[in-house]
C-alpha cells in the first residue's frame, strides 16, 4: 500500500528528488512491487495514521505554520553527494543471497527494492563508484552494494547447485528441484515441483542426458502468466499467445482429443514410453512430469532441462482436427528474435535436433506434416541454453493408441540417436 507522508517530509522529498535527477538511471524506468526479505534501514520514514496522514505536532495541528522537522539522518542522507559512476561493460556475479538491486544507490529507502537475487547470478556493470555498481538487469538500469558483487564466479558450480537441491529417492534416481541461482529461473512464477531423474544402468551408458517434458499438466498454470523473452520483447508470432504480447499463460491446459482424452494425459503416456526406451539405449532421463500435476511452468521446466540435461524434448499435439502429421516449431525466422540471447546463441541447435527428430520420426513410418516445421516463438524456445524443441506428434484427430505411442517414442529415440551421432 502506498504511505502518504504529511509536509514534514516534503523538504525531504524535494532534496532527494534534486539528488536523483543527477544519478545516471536513477528514477528512470518502471519497476514492478515484490516480495523482499527483511533488511536493516537508515533514517526510515515515520509510520502514517489510519487516516494516512504522517503525525502532526501540536502547534503544526493548530495551524501555527511551524516548520517541518528533519531528523539528522534524513537531512545527512538527503544533503550526501551522489555517487559518481565510471563508465564500464563487463560482468559481475552476486556473492551472496536475498541480495536487493536498487533503482537508487541509498540503503536507507526500503521503497527503493526492484529485485532480490542469490549467489551467482550474472549481471551486466555499467558503471562503478567506490561504494556502488550500477548494472542492467532484465533491462532495467538498477544499483547494487559493490561488496555484494565479484568479478569471480562464485564457487557454485552447476554440479554443486544441483546437488544441492537433489534428493535422491532411490538408487539411480533423483528428485530435482528448481535452484534459485540458475539463470533464467527468477522469471518463472510456478516453481514448487521437482522433476526425475533417472540414471541409465544399461552397459552402453552414454554419459548423455535427454529432458523428457510431458506438455501441459500443471494446475493453476491457465491463469498465470511469465514474461514471454528475457529481454522484454514481444512476441515475434502468433499462436496460443497472440503477436506482440509480452506476457504468456505460465502453462496451458491442452487441448482435447476427438474422443474426449485430455492432451496431458497422452503426453504423459507416450513420455512415459519413450523414457524406457531412451534407458534402455544408455540415455539418462530427466522427466519434467510423471503425474497428472506438477507444479512447475514453462519457464521453470526449461531452466531445469537448461542445468540438467543435454536436450529437451517438450511432447504435445496441435489443436486443429484433420490428422495433420508430426511436426516441430522451428525458430522464427525474424532477426531481432534470432539475435536475442540466448536464442542468438542456441537456434540453429534446436533446429538440428528437431530435422533430426522428424526424421527419426519419418523413418518409422509416422506421417509427416508439410514440411515437417512450422515457425514459432516460444517460451521454451526464448529461454532454452540447450538444444530444445517442441514436437507435435499430431492433432486432434490422431490416433494415440498404445502401439501409435510406441512407434512414436521409438522414432523420437531414432532422432535423439541421429542428433547425437552428428555431434
Amino acid at each position: 500500500m502506498t504511505r502518504t507522508y504529511g509536509r514534514k517530509i516534503a523538504v525531504i522529498l524535494t532534496t532527494v528528488s534534486m539528488i536523483a535527477a543527477a544519478v545516471p538511471g536513477c528514477g528512470q524506468g518502471k519497476y514492478e512491487k515484490m516480495e523482499v526479505a527483511s533488511e536493516e534501514t537508515i533514517g526510515e520514514m515515520p509510520e502514517a495514521e489510519e487516516s494516512g496522514q504522517v503525525k502532526m505536532s501540536a502547534a503544526e495541528k493548530a495551524g501555527e505554520g511551524a516548520q517541518p522537522e528533519i531528523s539528522p539522518s534524513d537531512r545527512e542522507r538527503a544533503m550526501a553527494p551522489a555517487p559518481a559512476f565510471t563508465d564500464v561493460s563487463d560482468t559481475v556475479y552476486i556473492k551472496g543471497n536475498q541480495v536487493r538491486l536498487r533503482t537508487a544507490p541509498d540503503t536507507g529507502d526500503d521503497q527503493n527494492i526492484a529485485a532480490v537475487v542469490n549467489i551467482g547470478t550474472a549481471l551486466t556493470r555499467t558503471g562503478d563508484s567506490d561504494d556502488w555498481c550500477r548494472i542492467n538487469y532484465q533491462g532495467q538500469i538498477l544499483y547494487v552494494s559493490k561488496g555484494l558483487v565479484s568479478s569471480q564466479q562464485p564457487q557454485t558450480t552447476q554440479e554443486t547447485s544441483a546437488a544441492a537441491q537433489t534428493t535422491v529417492s532411490q538408487s539411480g534416481v533423483s528428485q530435482i528441484s528448481l535452484d534459485a541461482g540458475w539463470k533464467y529461473a527468477d522469471f518463472s512464477a510456478i516453481k514448487s515441483g521437482t522433476a526425475t531423474l533417472y540414471r541409465s544402468e544399461s552397459a552402453g551408458r552414454k554419459g548423455i542426458t535427454v529432458c523428457v517434458n510431458a506438455g501441459h499438466g500443471t494446475s493453476g498454470g491457465g491463469s498465470v502468466k511469465t514474461q514471454c523473452h528475457p529481454d522484454g520483447t514481444p512476441k515475434v508470432t502468433g499462436g496460443t499467445t497472440g503477436a506482440g504480447a509480452t506476457k504468456a499463460i505460465a502453462v496451458s491446459s491442452g487441448m482435447t482429443f476427438l474422443d474426449g482424452t485430455p492432451e496431458a494425459k497422452v503426453t504423459l503416456a507416450l513420455a512415459k514410453v519413450f523414457k524406457e526406451k531412451l534407458l534402455a539405449a544408455g540415455y539418462d532421463v530427466l522427466m519434467i512430469r510423471e503425474g497428472d500435476d506438477v507444479q512447475l511452468d514453462n519457464i521453470a521446466r526449461t531452466v531445469l532441462a537448461n542445468n540438467m540435461a543435454d536436450c529437451h524434448i517438450a511432447l504435445h499435439w496441435d489443436s486443429t482436427e484433420n490428422n495433420k502429421g508430426a511436426f516441430f516449431m522451428s525458430v522464427p525466422n525474424v532477426a531481432s528474435y534470432r539475435a536475442m540471447e540466448p536464442v542468438a546463441s542456441n537456434w540453429q541447435k534446436h533446429q538440428a535436433l528437431g530435422e533430426n527428430l522428424v526424421a527419426g520420426l519419418k523413418g518409422a513410418g509416422v506421417k509427416i506434416f508439410s514440411g515437417g516445421s512450422m515457425e514459432m516463438d516460444l517460451t521454451q524456445t526464448s529461454y532454452s541454453t540447450v538444444p530444445s524443441i517442441d514436437i507435435e506428434l499430431g492433432d486432434k484427430a490422431s490416433d494415440h493408441s498404445a502401439g501409435t505411442l510406441d512407434v512414436l517414442a521409438s522414432g523420437l529415440l531414432a532422432g535423439v540417436n541421429g542428433y547425437f551421432g552428428k555431434e
